[in-house]
């Protein structure tokens, strides 16, 4: 089951890490415009989600098995993620009917 799993997780990090390098080169429409997940790693209960225009935000976590884990709707730009437990989760965020996917670990 350990082997499954690291393998699945190595391939949610090249898969993401493709995207993140495809979207950088192609200007793609669709995007948040500035957005930034920070800390990343995340050591605390929360993270901070900002992007340019900073509008309200709807928020899907989902974990490594594809399960949504916590959704949640911020005009802000803290993300309370205290009910997560450690591991790598990855962050869907839809603003102004625009959206962006990013890896997140929490520690």
């Amino acid at each position: 089951m350990k082997k499954i799993y690291i393998t699945f997780l190595l391939g949610i990090s090249l898969a993401t890490y493709a995207q993140e390098n495809t979207a950088s080169l192609n200007s793609n429409e669709t995007e948040i415009a500035g957005f930034k997940l920070y800390p990343n790693p995340a050591t605390a209960d929360v993270v901070y989600l900002t992007t340019q225009q900073n509008d309200i935000k709807e928020v899907r976590v989902f974990d490594v098995f594809g399960e949504l884990v916590l959704t949640d709707r911020i005009s802000s730009k803290a993300l309370d993620i205290s009910r997560l437990s450690p591991g790598i989760y990855m962050v869907q965020v839809v603003e102004n009917n625009k959206s962006i996917n990013r890896k997140l670990v929490v520690k």
